[in-house]
């Protein structure tokens, strides 16, 4: 049973790892587009004016740097990474949905979607749906990706977000690409507003009183958190919340004894889907009971889609992080 649930929690942090975009060159890519897909989506802007239509064909720069030319507005849609689809139901393209990966679950609709695979593509699979357009990510696996440009599908590579900007970005740019640009300036703007209003809250929170918070999205034996240039090390800065692993980058795995040094106020964990009991999993560790989270019971589990897919729940996200580390702060 215990090799069952670590071979479950291996595929889980993988997932996640993916999805986090620390693939190699996935951070550097992403760097290099940022201003092109900025570019795009303003410049999209500027010709849809107060106009909800948009003309086809149109042509953006995807997060290879490739450009791509969307000769109509497609009406089959293949998804094949759930941040993106929960992107593409946000903009109201639930209908053109036709395909999802095995690992898409909000919306609720997104589970009744033909699956097209999951840390490997079914490229027979998604043929078979005949998409119009394909979303994907750098994290997917590029010979899968060549086979379906090869055969005529438009392919749309998303950069991997790591911060909010990052994550505009890649709304506005599939909204360019899907004909709802106008949909994304508005989810980006709520997004935006609901974010300052967090931001106000947090600003009453004094230096002295700031939480030193650890972050684990996957358990004991082999626990993985976030460090600097990840948009979840920036969910904790938006919240006045000092990350813990701030001097680590990425998300790194780090042993426990390191972890027990860091001595955090609060520990967040992540893995609740997978683990019975997370608050269990940590204070029953050998050496924890010194460390202040534990003393004070301050372990929590939050919702991992909110706080690790790069979408338009990453505010809802920041807010659950709020109410977990600073309940009389955040409470609605």
């Amino acid at each position: 049973m215990r090799n069952s649930i670590f071979k479950k929690l291996n595929l889980f942090v993988l997932v996640m790892l993916l999805a986090f975009g620390v693939l190699a060159g996935c951070s550097s890519s992403s760097d290099e587009n940022k201003d092109k897909n900025k570019e795009d989506v303003q410049t999209e802007q500027s010709d849809a004016g107060n106009s909800s239509e948009v003309a086809f064909p149109v042509t953006v720069t995807d997060a290879t740097g490739a450009k791509l030319t969307i000769e109509e507005k497609p009406e089959k849609i293949v998804s094949v990474l759930p941040s993106n689809t929960e992107i593409a139901f946000a903009l109201g393209l639930g209908d053109e949905i036709v395909g999802v990966s095995d690992h898409d679950n909000y919306p609720e609709e997104a589970t009744k979607k033909e699956k097209i695979g999951g840390l490997e593509l079914n490229v027979e699979k998604i043929l078979s749906l005949e998409p119009q357009l394909v979303l994907a990510d750098q994290s997917n696996d590029e010979k899968a990706l060549d086979q379906l440009r090869d055969s005529g599908i438009p392919v749309l590579v998303v950069s991997s977000a790591s911060n909010f900007d990052g994550v505009y970005d890649v709304i506005g740019l599939i909204g360019k690409a899907t004909g709802t640009h106008e949909k994304a300036l508005d989810i980006i703007t709520e997004m935006k507003d609901k974010l300052i209003a967090l931001e106000e809250k947090a600003s009453t929170i004094e230096e002295k009183d700031q939480k030193s918070v650890f972050v684990e999205i996957s358990p004991s034996p082999e626990i993985y958190t976030t460090g600097k240039d990840t948009f979840m090390d920036e969910l904790l800065t938006k919240i006045n919340a000092k990350n813990a692993a701030e001097d680590q980058v990425g998300w790194p795995k780090m042993n426990e004894e390191a972890i027990i040094a860091l001595n955090p106020d609060v520990i967040i964990t992540t893995y609740g889907s997978f683990v019975e009991d997370p608050v269990a999993e940590v204070t029953e560790r050998n050496g924890w009971n010194e460390v202040t989270a534990v003393k004070n019971k301050q372990i929590i589990d939050v919702n991992e889609d909110l706080v690790s897919r790069p979408g338009p729940r990453l505010v809802e996200g920041a807010e659950e992080l709020g109410k977990a580390i600073y309940p009389d702060i955040f409470a609605e």
